[in-house]
């Protein structure tokens, strides 16, 4: 298949690139900062030359949209909406433009849409959309507001002949540097991957070959369509998954913080707690319906995998 994915060049792209290129898949890397073959430029802004990758192509998948690894002010949170809505936005007007578009557009979407809850967990028909949860920051509204701005760019697109899918997805476990993984255990390695603010917010993740497959699995189910949570049917409290972590590195403790700690560590990273602490108990409820089995499901199992991997790296 010819696939093309727009804002391919960080660690899910990187990811799903070397996935669908060793299965044997034609694979166009649409970005701003072109270096390698099958990388077309585009701004993620306008039409262009770019958009002759599309037509014709057998799918799309449009990963495009500002980095999340950064302080949640309000200017990166207006900077993070528009990427998201603008690049999905402008990568229907492709399609719908495309003399032969695409069977299937899958868009990234987020499991942080949901509702940040210890209780019961989020599938496709039961989930809680987040946004109006008690004694959360206000700003966590924001980043639910952005995701269902973000899907309905994609579901207003007049795109009826590609099938639509909106990839609700976790935390892609890798063990590239630079992404969640590799920033999680550098903490385990340091000693400081304890439990922070207690530890009972889950964490929702998954494996990176799982998420590959997944994704390919999506492709070619043609009785697929709308939101699908791509995210380990195994999620976790937030200390049992820096427990484990901690054990497959050989790490025998860890620091605990509290919310104020995390809050100064996130402010050195330049990150934010909302990615610590807000409770991601997300399940992937579609696709174990759809037939989809997981290769690595629980986290000790997968963790031990990453750690390996990263040890020969």
């Amino acid at each position: 298949m010819r696939i093309v994915i727009p804002g391919g060049t960080g660690q899910v792209g990187a990811v799903l690139r070397r996935a669908l290129t060793a299965a044997g898949h034609e694979v166009a890397v649409l970005t701003r900062r072109p270096t390698r073959t099958h990388e077309i430029h585009w701004d993620g802004e306008t039409l262009g030359p770019w958009a002759e990758a599309i037509d014709g192509s057998d799918a799309v998948v449009n990963l495009a949209g500002r980095s999340v690894s950064c302080r949640y002010d309000l200017v990166n949170l207006r900077a993070m909406l528009a990427s998201r809505v603008r690049s999905a936005r402008l990568v229907g007007e492709a399609i719908a433009a495309a003399a032969k578009p695409p069977r299937v557009w899958l868009q990234m979407s987020t499991a942080t849409v949901y509702a940040h809850r210890f209780d019961e967990a989020n599938d496709e028909a039961t989930g809680l959309i987040g946004g109006n949860e008690a004694g959360v920051p206000d700003y966590w509204a924001f980043s639910v507001h952005i995701a269902r701005y973000w899907e309905r760019a994609q579901e207003r697109a007049a795109t009826p002949e590609t099938r639509k899918l909106a990839l609700r997805t976790a935390m892609v476990m890798s063990p590239d540097r630079g992404g969640v993984f590799d920033v999680l255990l550098r903490l385990a390695r340091l000693g400081l991957g304890g439990p922070v603010a207690g530890g009972a917010q889950y964490v929702s993740w998954i494996h990176d070959e799982d998420f590959a497959r997944a994704v390919a699995f999506l492709i070619e189910r043609e009785d697929l369509a709308g939101p699908v949570n791509l995210a380990s049917p195994n999620p976790l409290p937030q200390r049992e998954f820096m427990r484990e972590l901690r054990r497959a590195w050989g790490v025998p403790l860890g620091l605990p913080a509290t919310k104020w700690m995390a809050e100064l560590g996130a402010f050195a990273m330049r990150s934010d707690t909302e990615l610590l602490l807000k409770s991601r108990r997300v399940v992937p409820g579609r696709l174990l319906e759809a037939g989809f089995a997981f290769d690595r499901p629980r986290w000790p199992e997968a963790a031990a995998d990453l750690a390996e991997r990263v040890r020969r790296r």
